[in-house]
């Protein structure tokens, strides 16, 4: 299996995602391990995830349980820190590169900051490769819908981020870099699901930005399967997009209210959000295949591409404005998430 004997670094291993590729890493299914390696500069966040493991004791994970005792280990640093990343970087031979600012408005206010750890940091970790004196073989670049047309300084960020990345086939021969791109992970940070639980449980208002907002919805668990896609079946510069279904949030709001009487009020488009996700754009059509159920972008950069005719999996860009869920359906796929905050 591909994970067998590798170590492995997660950057931003503390985040949402991150915690659950460590999780699944250590369950074994992409294989056995040597090391697996949270990069951080979150000290709480580290210390927290570190003692979640060491009480974990139920049946159900055990294997996780004694892998995370034999494998798992914790290093504070920061992408933006090209000396510190660089000597994180030199003992491992897989990188799922997740650190980002990803708070939209955040980056809006802070745009410099957001280059910083999503542009540089991206740099950092290529410079570091491209040195010499490491064993990397394959990184994954966590990528988001809003690289994909961007209107926002977290959009226009990661773009930029997915963009190094990919040149950096060019520059590093024995490293394999993939990215992956997805839209609202429900129940992460920053989602707004969570906010709109909250905002039920204190009786309302629930708050929407606009009536016509439409978002793709996935769980942590899909997100999870698109990077170890990615890792299996990835070439050199490709881009893994998953298929997944899309609602309105007026729906989404009213599935979590569930008939209480709960007021919804609409409240602006907040700095830089899109009123519907984009996953694969008009542009991006021409190059984008599908493999094992994912939409696979091909190289902007034609050196990249592997040759061979193949036709496009789609007519028209992938857009969150085509809605796939009602709210019977959004009842079903939210229910897990409502009952853990209850």
């Amino acid at each position: 299996m591909i994970l067998d004997g590798k170590r492995i670094l997660v950057t931003g291993g503390t985040g949402s995602l991150g915690q659950v590729v460590v999780r699944r890493m250590l369950g074994g299914e992409m294989g056995r391990p040597a090391r697996i390696t949270v990069y951080s500069r979150d000290e709480a966040k580290q210390n927290d995830m570190r003692l979640g493991y060491l009480h974990r004791r139920e049946a159900t994970d055990d294997i996780i349980y004694q892998t995370s005792r034999e494998v798992l280990a914790f290093r504070i640093g920061d992408v933006r820190d090209y000396a510190a990343l660089s000597h994180a970087v030199r003992e491992h031979d897989v990188v799922v590169h997740a650190a980002a600012l990803k708070q939209v408005p955040s980056c809006e206010y802070f745009p410099v900051e957001a280059v910083r750890t999503n542009i540089d940091g991206a740099a950092n970790l290529v410079r570091a490769i491209a040195g010499g004196g490491t064993n990397v073989e394959l990184v994954v670049g966590i990528s988001t819908d809003k690289a994909c047309k961007p209107v926002n300084v977290m959009g226009m960020s990661k773009a930029i981020m997915e963009r190094v990345l990919m040149e950096a086939n060019l520059e590093c021969a024995s490293t394999r870099f993939v990215c992956v791109r997805y839209g609202n992970v429900v129940a992460s940070r920053g989602s707004v699901v969570p906010l709109f639980l909250d905002q039920i449980a204190h009786g309302g208002p629930v708050t929407i930005t606009t009536e016509e907002m439409t978002r793709f919805l996935l769980t942590l668990e899909r997100a999870v399967d698109t990077v170890f896609a990615a890792m299996q079946h990835g070439n050199r510069g490709e881009l893994f997009v998953p298929r997944v279904p899309a609602a309105r949030m007026t729906d989404v709001a009213a599935a979590l209210i569930d008939g209480r009487d709960i007021r919804v009020v609409t409240t602006g488009i907040r700095p830089g959000e899109k009123i519907h996700e984009i996953m694969v754009s008009e542009e991006e059509v021409h190059r984008t295949t599908e493999r094992g159920g994912y939409y696979v972008i091909l190289p902007i950069l034609p050196e990249l591409r592997a040759g061979g005719e193949f036709v496009p999996a789609l007519r028209g860009e992938y857009s969150s404005a085509e809605v796939t869920l009602d709210v019977p359906a959004l009842r079903e796929l939210l229910r897990g998430v409502a009952e853990k905050r209850a």
